[in-house]
């Protein structure tokens, strides 16, 4: 007996054979992580910039160019009557470990008619297309047509010098809406890529902020020591503030910018005129014991990004997964000998679930992008929240409708906002 409950434990305890769903809701989301109306289509793209400086290979010296291709998957909402269900193979941390992950879109669906806005999704150092997945299909559901790519040199089984993704980052999110804009195909037709937000995670927050116009410090430029943070032959200078080739990189296309524990203002490279640079609306998601993009200079970038409205979300307690990547996948529980440990502390968070996490984000990325991108101005209403959730007071009539005291979130179900908060700083404060 003894031995078929030790069986049972270690069964629980390493779920190996469980699906690995991106989509899964729980029964206290709030109100606007909910599907939108659409079906989900997804497809394969692949965008290849003919001429990008090579900064791998600049690390020999001068400014070599080569080919730079970027894989992407493409969420789209899909025609009506559209099936859903589908698997997406990929690996894990580890770059090694096989993983199927499964979702709610159908591959290669029929678009819905319409003309949808633009989401670009850009994934941390290391990480892949996937890892914000539950947020596309999330998104593609309600009505937007939401691209990621992996990032070379930045990918779990292609991480290469760090150098390469702080040149790299910003100019491929600029590439994938350019190559977007440019699709001459039926995907094409449906994207509004005049109406673009930039949603970037960790590094892909690094690179959203100075796409969206935060360009880089004298600091971050002119650094001598060695290491990973020179990159090499001064081909850091073209995302510097000021510079005209940051102000070519900037698009008026984009017209949101949400920055998930965005790395880089804790070794200033930013400083407080160019984080004013940015001024396109802009939302901050972080958690407040964050040790990889700490939660002090996250805070900075909201007291510095002056040129715009913006806000920050705080999970409380919550470290650098806070929000973004999908679920562990159940093959991340186990050991991984390439990586010397289990891959799943690079998904979960100590305090936090996961789908929680997920959801909470779903729910305010729409807020603020059907509010900046479809102009759909009662989503306001959900950004329009006291500070502290945990402080928030539920009352309502007889009949279930909030009454004057009732302060409690917007959106989120009785006792379910707790261990929140959420800030705005208008422009020029």
């Amino acid at each position: 007996m003894r031995h078929l409950l030790i069986a049972a434990m270690t069964l629980t305890a390493h779920p190996a054979m469980a699906e690995n769903r991106i989509d899964l809701l729980r029964p206290d989301a709030p109100e606007l992580a909910q599907p939108g109306p659409h079906p989900v289509g997804v497809r394969e793209a692949r965008f290849t910039d003919p001429a990008r400086i090579d900064v791998i290979a600049a690390q020999a010296g001068g400014t070599p160019e080569a080919e730079r291709s970027l894989l992407a998957e493409i969420w789209y909402p899909a025609a009506e009557g559209t099936r859903t269900g589908v698997t997406y193979d990929t690996i894990l941390r580890d770059g090694v470990t096989a993983t199927t992950l499964t979702g709610s879109a159908d591959r290669d669906a029929d678009p819905a008619d319409g003309f949808f806005p633009l989401v670009i999704l850009s994934h941390g150092y290391p990480g892949n297309r996937y890892l914000m997945s539950h947020l596309a299909e999330n998104l593609a559901s309600k009505g937007y047509v939401v691209v990621a790519a992996d990032h070379p040199e930045s990918t779990y089984d292609d991480q290469q010098a760090f150098a390469s993704t702080l040149v790299n980052r910003a100019v491929d999110q600029r590439f994938l809406l350019d190559s977007m804009a440019g699709l001459q195909d039926e995907i094409g037709a449906i994207t509004d890529a005049d109406r673009t937000a930039v949603v970037g995670y960790s590094m892909g927050g690094y690179g959203a902020l100075i796409f969206g116009g935060a360009g880089l410090s004298r600091t971050a430029l002119e650094r001598a020591e060695p290491g990973a943070f020179v990159p090499p032959s001064g081909t850091l200078a073209r995302l510097g503030a000021g510079s005209e080739d940051h102000g070519a990189l900037v698009d008026p296309r984009v017209q949101a910018v949400i920055a998930i524990a965005p790395w880089g203002r804790q070794f200033d490279f930013w400083d407080a005129d160019g984080l004013a640079g940015v001024t396109a609306p802009l939302m901050l998601v972080a958690g407040s014991v964050d040790d990889v993009s700490p939660y002090d200079s996250i805070r900075q970038i909201l007291d510095e990004t002056t040129g715009t409205t913006r806000h920050l979300l705080t999970f409380e307690n919550a470290s650098h997964n806070a929000a973004a990547p999908i679920p562990a996948p159940a093959e991340a529980w186990a050991h991984s000998e390439s990586l010397g440990r289990a891959p799943f502390d690079h998904y979960a968070d100590p305090v936090w679930d996961s789908v929680r996490m997920n959801n909470i984000l779903q729910h305010f990325a729409t807020a603020f992008l059907d509010l900046h991108l479809k102009d759909e101005a009662g989503r306001g209403e959900y950004l329009d929240l006291i500070r502290d959730a945990d402080a928030g007071l539920w009352s309502v009539d007889a009949d279930g409708n909030p009454d004057e005291a009732h302060s409690h979130w917007a959106g989120f179900p009785q006792r379910s906002a707790v261990g929140l908060s959420f800030e705005t700083r208008e422009a020029g404060r």
